[in-house]
């Protein structure tokens, strides 16, 4: 008889707030604490449907693409990895698939949503069984489609995130905070970071 998995199941988004700052993960998994709803949680929602109704009426043209059929809100799992996450579109070609994620932010593309498309793009790789060799961040503030090609180092990012927070997991240790000190200004966890304030 098989063993049961004590893999610890993480989601996409764990993996983008890993990198953004390693502490999110800790109150969600280590420290399960509530966390004031943001503004910019809730701007963001909004936006995402607002976006999803554009998008479709939007031509692939603008992704470089020539065909594709268009997979909204696809959720994607990967029992090998423990790996889960909905993701905002995946365009799919009869040669590779490309993942989409909307993001209502300013500043461009960062470290951690090119994290979170090469995550998508593992996903839908294995769901999908093609290539997914890229993907896009469509920044919602500027109407700006931001290609972000996913390369070998940020695919072994995913997996080296992956044992990073597991291990955290099972040390329970309070990681260090980001340092970008900005990003603490309306986090929905700063209450719990009483060593920076």
């Amino acid at each position: 008889m098989e063993e049961p998995s004590t893999q610890i199941d993480l989601t996409v988004t764990d993996l983008k707030q890993w990198s953004y700052c390693a502490r999110i993960p800790f109150y969600r998994y280590v420290l399960p604490v509530d966390f004031a709803r943001t503004y910019k949680m809730q701007r963001g929602k909004t936006a995402q449907a607002a976006v999803e109704a554009l998008e479709r009426r939007r031509r692939l043209k603008e992704y470089g693409l020539r065909e594709g059929k268009r997979l909204f809100g696809i959720s994607l799992r990967s029992r090998e990895l423990g790996l889960a996450g909905k993701l905002d579109l995946l365009v799919v070609t009869g040669a590779a698939c490309f993942p989409v994620e909307f993001k209502d932010t300013e500043g461009g593309v960062r470290k951690n949503h090119r994290v979170q498309i090469a995550a998508y793009a593992i996903l839908a790789e294995a769901a999908f069984d093609m290539p997914a060799p890229e993907g896009f961040v469509y920044l919602v503030p500027t109407d700006e489609v931001v290609r972000v090609v996913v390369t070998a180092e940020e695919r072994t990012r995913v997996h080296a995130s992956l044992a990073e927070i597991r291990a955290m997991i099972a040390d329970e240790m309070l990681p260090e905070p980001t340092t970008v000190r900005a990003r603490c200004d309306a986090c929905e966890y700063q209450n719990y970071c009483a060593d920076i304030w």
